[in-house]
């Protein structure tokens, strides 16, 4: 049986759309997420809190919520759209709903992060939407075309939701409103950058997409073009800004991948140890900090160590080597290097211990100042019933502004009535002989 096989029939079959979409259906379904009214205002502002409160707590799957429920995606693919079509007024109108938008949520995310009571050390998901990179604009597009071709197709999947977590915006922008909040010009222009890629490459993904899908054209007037030019410039600007943020990233990457695999490689250099590094990529350039211990480098093993680094494309006026827990001998043997490392710490241990004296002292002498009020109360009530209780204190006695006694002792006894003479008497001879403290101070009160 002979098989018949056509390629060209069969990559036809296989891209084609026409059974699989409708454009009419998607154009009038892309024009109804634009307005923002109704139930969107609603939505979008508890967008805006929850990946607030996800950014504020570092909770990832509070910040794909507020990904997945965010009306914003509307007015950014009616922008592509209309730029797609030539629709001059659906352009306006999107940008019109989007610049609302925005500065609602701007509004709103800063308020959150003024008033709120939350503070972290490390906040790693406010960072992570502070430097956008090549691969960002990438996501933008590519999911801004999934979300096109979603809304087109007949048969509705899961696309979309997929498309909110990826091309993130509300993130970035509460994080906008995070540095505005905190005056922060670090994560107000990088998360306004970020959030400004996504908007200008989702809508350049519709306006593809519109081309591709064929939806119908409006008739272009010679002076609007000079709108696409404009938008179109500003595509090609962030794009190659981007590009440039890419490429630092990758450097970055790069230099601290090298480093590390320098480290592990001469980590025992002859009698000498590099206990400790440090890469710093703030630095121009980059920097890398070596710790040693052992023996002190002579000048030939200095020249190797740098030589091989230079193998790593490190070179020599990025290395700082610094050599406190070296000792500059002709032979150390394994015990020595081992007490030389301790050695390094000696000081920092001795301090914690006489602070541990101190608080050992401290709290000793807290001990000795307590007096066993509740005891002697029993005691006195089996002699006295009429005692009901005492309260007793250590301190210094004054008479006239003069220091009398550096450690008398006052006693408050409570009673039910007030004891004659000789009982008072007989209280205080007591009190003298239990504290063993000759300078005791009673006073009876009627309780």
């Amino acid at each position: 049986m002979k098989l018949n096989f056509n390629i060209r029939e069969f990559l036809t079959d296989t891209l084609n759309l026409t059974n699989y979409v409708d454009i009419p259906a998607a154009n009038d379904n892309i024009r109804k997420n634009i307005p923002f009214k109704g139930p969107n205002v609603y939505i979008l502002f508890a967008a805006v809190i929850i990946a607030s409160v996800g950014l504020n707590v570092n909770s990832i799957p509070v910040i794909i919520g507020a990904m997945l429920i965010s009306p914003l995606m509307g007015p950014i693919i009616g922008l592509g759209l209309g730029l797609g079509t030539n629709d001059r007024d659906l352009v306006l109108f999107s940008i019109k709903n989007l610049l609302v938008m925005v500065g609602i949520s701007l509004l709103a995310a800063t308020l959150y992060f003024i008033l709120t009571p939350l503070e972290i050390d490390n906040p790693t998901e406010l960072l992570a939407r502070t430097r956008p990179t090549i691969y960002d604009v990438f996501i933008a597009l590519f999911g801004g075309m999934a979300g096109v071709l979603e809304t087109a197709r007949k048969e509705k999947g899961t696309v979309v939701s997929g498309v909110a977590i990826a091309t993130a915006l509300m993130p970035p922008l509460c994080t906008v409103g995070y540095g505005i909040a905190n005056m922060s010009l670090q994560y107000t222009i990088g998360a306004l950058f970020l959030f400004s890629i996504n908007c200008i490459f989702i809508a350049m993904a519709a306006y593809l997409m519109a081309k591709f899908l064929k939806f119908p054209v409006l008739t272009v007037e010679q002076n609007r073009r000079r709108y696409y030019i404009l938008s179109y410039g500003l595509v090609i600007l962030l794009a190659g800004t981007s590009v440039v943020t890419g490429y630092q990233v990758i450097r970055e990457n790069e230099f601290t991948k090298n480093a590390n695999r320098f480290v592990k490689k001469n980590h025992t250099i002859g009698k000498t140890y590099i206990y400790d590094s440090q890469v710093d990529i703030d630095s121009k350039p980059y920097m890398l900090e070596l710790r040693l211990a052992g023996e002190t480098l002579n000048n030939d093993t200095r020249e190797m160590l740098l030589r091989d680094a230079e193998n790593y494309g490190i070179m020599r006026s990025q290395i700082v080597i610094h050599e406190d827990a070296t000792v500059q001998v002709d032979r150390l043997n394994e015990t020595e290097i081992v007490k030389n490392l301790i050695a390094t710490n000696t000081n920092n241990i001795q301090v914690r211990d006489d602070s541990i004296k101190v608080l050992n002292a401290q709290l000793e002498n807290y001990k000795q100042q307590q007096l066993p009020a509740a005891q002697l109360a029993a005691e006195l009530q089996v002699q006295m019933p009429d005692i009901v209780r005492i309260t007793m204190a250590k301190g210094t006695a004054m008479e006239k502004d003069v220091v009398t006694s550096e450690n008398q002792v006052v006693v408050i006894v409570y009673c039910s009535k007030q004891p004659g003479e000789m009982e008072r008497a007989k209280v205080l001879e007591w009190l003298k002989v239990r504290l063993q403290v000759e300078d005791i101070e009673i006073i009876f009160e009627r309780a």
